[in-house]
């Protein structure tokens, strides 16, 4: 089976590949020795707040900074 890579960089993959995978919305992408390796994962809230921080530029250390800060006494 071949899965074609479209102008936008995107991956078409074949039905019967995907139906095995029916209750995967989310893949883990990974190469290994010049392989595209797809690993189904299922996100979480966490996840989400991960993604979503790291998007902002905003690392650990910034948090930390932000619960100390809101911690202190008036």
């Amino acid at each position: 089976m071949l899965a074609k890579l479209t102008s936008e960089n995107q991956l078409t993959l074949p039905k019967a590949i995907v139906a095995d995978f029916q209750d995967s919305e989310y893949f883990a992408v990974t190469t290994e020795n010049s392989r595209i390796v797809l690993t189904p994962v299922r996100p979480t809230c966490a996840d989400a707040v991960r993604a979503k921080l790291a998007e902002r530029d905003i690392c650990e250390a910034d948090v930390t900074e932000a619960v100390t800060w809101a911690r202190q006494t008036p």
